[in-house]
């Protein structure tokens, strides 16, 4: 349990320095961090395929859709508008409401037991495939397949057609 304190304190640490870092870019890579915590969670709860999900799409491929994002911004200080006091107490009304709702969401915490997992195999991605290509291997099959219908589709509208352009 001391574990789960400690990486719940790193997850809790890494969230406040994402809002509270003056760099974008130093934002972004205590984001990674705060997902890295995260996917640390989901193997003390013993759900791996959370945690390989989490770790490959999160850290992975959205994390550096931000980074190349915040690249292709304009981050000069110097051409920044100025915000309008409307803007600044629509912030302040919006940050209020969210103080309450903290506020309500700890008061609402009681002190309870642990959970005890009886199946110690509840959340192994083996169980989870055998599930999926058991009982839903229709589905997963037609999903498949309009996947594929939906990506030989856009790669047909991206082409040009070399006739029309001649």
């Amino acid at each position: 349990m001391n574990t789960f304190y400690f990486i719940a304190f790193l997850s809790v640490f890494f969230s406040i320095l994402v809002i509270s870092a003056k760099n974008p870019v130093h934002s972004i890579l205590y984001l990674i961090l705060t997902f890295f915590t995260f996917t640390i969670h989901y193997i003390l709860l013993n759900a791996q395929f959370l945690a390989i999900v989490n770790f490959i799409v999160y850290m992975g491929a959205i994390l550096v859709l931000f980074l190349y994002t915040l690249m292709l911004m304009n981050l000069n200080k110097d051409s920044e508008q100025p915000k309008s006091s409307l803007v600044k107490i629509a912030a302040v009304i919006g940050g209020g409401c969210f103080l309450i709702t903290i506020i309500a969401a700890v008061k609402a915490l009681a002190p309870s037991d642990y959970v005890v997992l009886k199946d110690t195999n509840l959340g192994l991605v083996k169980n989870l495939g055998k599930t999926l290509f058991n009982e839903y291997l229709l589905p997963f099959e037609v999903s498949s397949v309009l996947l594929l219908s939906a990506m030989v589709g856009a790669v047909l509208l991206a082409t040009k057609d070399p006739k029309a352009t001649a």
